[in-house]
């Protein structure tokens, strides 16, 4: 019986080696090597929609007739347009172009009376005025972190600016040689600054919200210029 035992015990150590040592080795055996997080890319082609609002001043007198003194009118109204851009990444800095038209509601009115080197002429006026399309081609440069972008942006503007108004009193609209019109239209460049922030929510889609203040050129220091804050959504083409 004892040496029945005997060989028992020897038979069933020589059967638990094996699995000693196999446990030995998932002991010691080396964690998986952690998954490096995956980093936004803002390199591509992108095209967009925006829209937002807009408030400034414009001079719609000297539409009617470029005699008449500077005037000032509050504007304000809404904007709503398309957007394409394209920019590369080198590390954390972002540079790239982007433009974009908005067709546009900007508009003020008021009874005024016109004067010509400071003299008022016999004619009182009910003007409206308007910003009608906005459009810029700008560079924009900025410092991405991961899928956020915060930059800054400049470069020129163009503003369709109309004015049309009537007579209340006086002199009609219509008279050659004192009111020959009151009317007008004119495309006037001008240039925009500002700046603002880009989230990317998904591979290909950004969403963004920004500031631009934009001044028209030739017609006098904060006469014709306009500030804008807008938000909107881009497709950009490619990925990570």
């Amino acid at each position: 019986m004892k040496t029945l035992l005997r060989h028992f015990a020897s038979t069933a150590a020589v059967l638990l080696i094996p699995l000693g040592a196999h446990a030995a080795d998932l002991a010691v055996q080396a964690p998986p090597a952690p998954v490096a997080a995956a980093v936004y890319n803002w390199t591509g082609l992108y095209i967009g929609v925006n829209g937002g609002w807009g408030w400034g001043t414009q001079d719609p007198l000297n539409l009617f007739d470029t005699r008449f003194d500077r005037s000032s009118f509050d504007v304000s109204g809404g904007l709503v347009g398309g957007t394409i851009g394209l920019q590369i990444q080198q590390g954390p800095i972002v540079l790239g172009l982007e433009a974009d038209f908005d067709w546009a509601d900007i508009t003020g009115s008021r009874v005024t009376i016109p004067s010509i080197a400071g003299m008022p002429i016999p004619a009182t006026l009910n003007v409206t005025t308007k910003m009608e399309d906005i459009s810029t081609a700008r560079v924009r440069g900025g410092v991405a972190l991961n899928n956020w972008l915060i930059y800054v942006t400049a470069g020129a503007a163009f503003i369709k600016e109309t004015a049309s108004g009537s007579s209340v009193a006086g002199i009609a609209c219509g008279t050659l040689g004192i009111l020959p019109s009151c009317s007008g239209s004119v495309w006037r460049p001008g240039l925009a600054v500002g700046g603002g922030t880009e989230w990317g929510f998904a591979s290909n889609w950004t969403a963004k919200a920004e500031y631009l203040y934009i001044d028209a050129v030739g017609t006098g220091i904060s006469v014709d210029h306009v500030n804008v804050v807008r938000a909107g959504i881009n497709y950009k083409f490619g990925g990570f």
